[in-house]
């Protein structure tokens, strides 16, 4: 079974920092990046998307804005925070609004975001399969109620 290929949207203003990501990350994810959050919503409407990575600190909207606007259309990726600056407000932000499975820092470790992306993946996965049995036990259960409610 082919290994199933992560797409990643990374949402930064820098140019410099998107362009560092694709270099490092390009070669095992599919990587998709945005200078500002209205180019991120636009490929996420086009485009699926598994991981979203924002820097919090952009010149219109913070990440965590970024992140709430992001649940409402589309809440089944997992979300990552990657930001320079240790403010326990935006982390709290950050956890309570944008909903993130992970807080980093900048500049980032290469092997620690492949981990936490990789983790990122699986929790990806198995919300998704959790979803699939969830649905799966209601229509069983519906069935049941319907067989029941015949006798």
């Amino acid at each position: 079974m082919k290994k199933e290929t992560i797409s990643i949207l990374y949402v930064d203003d820098e140019p410099n920092n998107l362009n560092s990501f694709r270099a490092n990350f390009r070669k095992n994810y599919t990587v998709y990046t945005a200078e500002s959050a209205d180019e991120g919503l636009a490929i996420l409407r086009t485009t699926p998307i598994q991981i979203i990575i924002t820097d919090q600190r952009m010149p219109v909207i913070t990440g965590v804005e970024f992140l709430e606007m992001v649940i409402k259309e589309f809440p089944e990726p997992i979300r990552l925070l990657l930001t320079g600056y240790s403010d326990i407000n935006i982390i709290i932000d950050a956890i309570n609004k944008g909903l993130v499975h992970m807080y980093m820092m900048k500049p980032f470790n290469e092997l620690e975001i492949t981990v936490t992306i990789n983790n990122a993946f699986e929790v990806y996965l198995l919300r998704a399969k959790n979803k699939v049995l969830s649905q799966q036990l209601l229509s069983v259960t519906e069935e049941l109620t319907t067989i029941l409610n015949k006798k």
